[in-house]
């Protein structure tokens, strides 16, 4: 059984720094592209980062430069960490999977609720 669990969300000053986690099980970690979505109230859910093939990451321009998305295959987890954290990042962010040859795979974490707000 696949599982992703999200961790590391909360309440959190503008200017501060969080980091979220994604302990993934029930696959073979490396031979996936994790990535981190979110959606705050009333919009759609929106690409933050993601590893493509080839290890390049995709960000988005709003955050570039203040997250990072990290992997460790040793412990098949994924992380994003975030700096400079602004009321608009507040959202619930998601941690995603999406197999490296077959992109058809793909897995959803439940979640996890990131507030920026003093």
């Amino acid at each position: 059984q696949v599982r992703l669990v999200e961790s590391g969300g909360g309440l959190v000053q503008p200017g501060g720094s969080l980091r979220l986690s994604c302990r993934t099980s029930g696959i073979i970690f490396n031979l996936y592209n994790p990535g981190w979505y979110r959606q705050a109230p009333g919009k759609q859910r929106e690409l933050v980062a993601a590893f493509t093939k080839g290890g390049v990451t995709n960000t988005a321009d709003s955050v570039k430069g203040r997250f990072t998305i990290t992997r460790d295959g040793g412990n098949n987890t994924a992380y994003l960490h975030m700096n400079s954290l602004k009321p608009e990042d507040t959202a619930v962010y998601y941690c995603n999977l999406v197999h490296n040859r077959e992109n058809w795979r793909t897995y959803w974490g439940q979640g996890t609720q990131v507030t920026v707000s003093s």
